[in-house]
């Protein structure tokens, strides 16, 4: 990305930064979003209830499976549902949903585990998210990198915030570039839109002024020659450094970079209580 250091260019670059940061935000702060999750519930065999869903839950070889009691009513696909439901076999990364009043059930797989999280608008977290501290936007984090595509994508195994569990990613290729006079590079995995990358990383300002597990950062899919635009300034954080029920995942051990991005989202306040926490904006 090229840029032009005038006073113009500047305060359009943090203009726009900060529209990026605010519709970030309001996502963020969606009633049903990852803000809005009660609990995290590991399905098994047996049919289990929870405080804050309905009805039975359990998982087997054909998948996850609701029972529903008397006077118990889901709606899935727009259809209530009473009795027994059948969500099938999840694919991993996937799942399926439910409404329950003004909540939502999500069932999903993760780590060839299924689990039930409910999602409930009302959630303290949620209701009292005020948003995101930040770094102030700098365009010398905006850097040019170069995409290598690997011959074949690499099945890539990396750890979780949850103990025991691991999430296996295709890696299609690496991104190359120079910071801080320093020859890096990170493995990437597929992004959104498709033809788009993601890539999973620390730094030096992790468990200081960034969260510790992890920051996320979306890279626009390659130019023909490979060229591509790292922007730290939208380094953002995954759901685990807001709430104890995620399931993220952890960077492979080659993307721990050894420099200081002082770029891009630090510790949510609601880990006010983090040691070494920066929370200024």
């Amino acid at each position: 990305m090229a840029f032009q250091d005038t006073g113009t260019g500047t305060d359009r670059f943090a203009r726009e930064w900060r529209d990026w940061h605010r519709g970030h935000e309001s996502a963020l702060a969606h009633r049903h979003g990852f803000l809005a999750i009660t609990g995290v519930h590991w399905l098994t065999g047996e049919p289990e209830r929870f405080d804050d869903a309905p009805g039975a839950w359990s998982t087997g070889p054909d998948g996850v499976v609701v029972s529903l009691d008397d006077g118990e009513e889901i709606v899935v696909d727009g259809s209530p549902v009473r009795g027994e439901h059948r969500f099938g076999m999840l694919d991993e990364r996937d799942g399926a949903t439910a409404t329950w009043g003004d909540a939502v059930i999500e069932v999903a797989r993760r780590g060839g585990h299924d689990l039930l999280r409910p999602h409930h608008p009302d959630h303290p977290l949620r209701t009292g998210f005020h948003g995101v501290p930040a770094y102030e936007p700098d365009p010398r984090w905006v850097v040019a990198g170069r995409y290598a595509a690997f011959d074949e994508p690499r099945s890539t195994t990396v750890g979780s915030v949850v103990e025991g569990l691991r999430h296996v990613y295709e890696a299609p290729g690496r991104i190359d570039f120079e910071l801080e006079g320093r020859e890096l590079s990170l493995t990437a995995f597929p992004g959104s839109p498709p033809g788009g990358l993601l890539v999973l990383f620390t730094d030096a300002t992790s468990g200081v002024t960034t969260y510790a597990a992890c920051r996320e950062l979306n890279v626009a899919a390659p130019g023909a020659d490979g060229a591509v635009t790292l922007d730290f300034n939208r380094a953002v954080n995954l759901p685990c450094a807001y709430t104890d029920f995620a399931t993220c995942p952890l960077p492979p051990s080659e993307n721990r970079l050894p420099i200081a991005i002082t770029a891009g989202e630090k510790i949510p306040y609601e880990r006010a209580r983090t040691p070494h926490a920066d929370h200024a904006h």
